[in-house]
């Protein structure tokens, strides 16, 4: 359980995070404009990133590229997840007019229902998570600029 602590602490803050921005645009009617999900994206990036940096500390000298990789992704995944319900509870139940609204344009021409936008909200979160995982490790990844790393070259 130790190792899944991390992305499981970090996931469920990201989603906190996801979820109070959603309602706070809620409170504006905002939350109908998909622009402004834009922000999911910082919000993510920056949970992300605390997560990982986290993860090394705790690690210390036995960080591996590999569990870090894990680490970043499970972390997004596990906030995507959290976010999602909530996303379908809301949209069903909270306020059954607001996919209406969301859609508003496509309701008429594409017949579009709530488990199509439950699957584009899921897709959007674990691509979000997928690229900001490789963009960190990036960042996070020992050099091989050094003379221990030039061994690995031909």
């Amino acid at each position: 359980m130790k190792n899944f602590s991390i992305p499981i602490k970090y996931g469920l803050l990201i989603s906190v995070g996801l979820i109070a921005y959603f309602l706070i645009l809620s409170v504006f009617n905002a939350h109908i404009y998909p622009l402004l999900s834009l922000f999911n994206g910082v919000i993510m990036a920056l949970g992300m990133w605390l997560a990982l940096k986290a993860y090394r500390d705790d690690k210390g000298t036995k960080f591996k590229y590999q569990k870090g990789f894990m680490a970043s992704l499970l972390t997004g995944f596990n906030a995507t997840i959290v976010f999602t319900v909530f996303f379908a509870f809301y949209a069903t139940e909270l306020n059954p007019d607001f996919l209406g609204n969301l859609i508003n344009m496509w309701r008429t021409d594409y017949g579009t229902d709530i488990g199509i936008v439950l699957f584009v909200v899921a897709v959007m979160g674990f691509a979000t998570s997928l690229v900001l995982t490789l963009a960190y490790m990036q960042l996070f990844k020992d050099s091989w600029n050094t003379k221990e790393g030039q061994q690995h070259t031909y």
